[in-house]
């Protein structure tokens, strides 16, 4: 069993994860991003209404492209509500951590993992969005198939809907639990 607390306690921020595992030319795209991608009102306003703590887990690589296009999504989250936590871990720094966490049978990142105030496991997300295999699938089904399922507009936005959607989802998983309703008298 992972002592996910042990894991999250090393984990690093958001900075401290790309001044050590990043190279110039990584941190710069993950910047590039960071500045691209903006809330709206209302999800700042979603973000600003979660009252659990969340701790978020997340298995990256500086160098993964879907990293670049999704975990500076999750650092605005992150600095829009102080309900959550996140930190970072790089996929290859310890490979007795992430050797659990394989999706679809490989070491993809990112792997997001939603924990509760106390570490309890709550979800897991990653590697990549439905709004990116929507786009993915229609690409590789081409214009002579259409699956009805490619998303139109802007990627970054749609992704960071879905991430906000498992976000929200864990959120009210965290609010309705018996468990953290009793510790809480809530």
């Amino acid at each position: 069993m992972i002592d996910f607390a042990s894991q999250f306690a090393t984990a690093l921020d958001y900075g401290a994860f790309l001044e050590r595992f990043g190279s110039p030319e990584h941190q710069a795209r993950w910047s590039n991003v960071f500045k691209q991608f903006q809330l709206t009102d209302d999800q700042r306003r979603l973000l600003g209404s979660f009252s659990r703590e969340m701790n978020v887990l997340c298995l990256a690589g500086a160098w993964c492209g879907d990293c670049v296009s999704q975990c500076p999504i999750l650092e605005h989250f992150a600095r829009a509500c102080p309900k959550i936590h996140l930190r970072f871990v790089d996929r290859d720094a310890d490979p007795s951590f992430t050797e659990g966490l394989q999706i679809c049978g490989g070491r993809r990142v990112p792997v997001v993992l939603f924990l509760s105030e106390d570490f309890a496991e709550c979800a897991r997300y990653g590697d990549r969005t439905l709004s990116r295999y929507r786009t993915m699938a229609g690409e590789l089904t081409g214009a002579a198939c259409p699956t009805g399922l490619m998303n139109s507009g802007d990627a970054l936005a749609e992704t960071a809907e879905d991430w906000l959607r498992e976000f929200e989802r864990v959120q009210l998983m965290l609010r309705v639990s018996a468990r953290l309703r009793q510790k809480h008298g809530d």
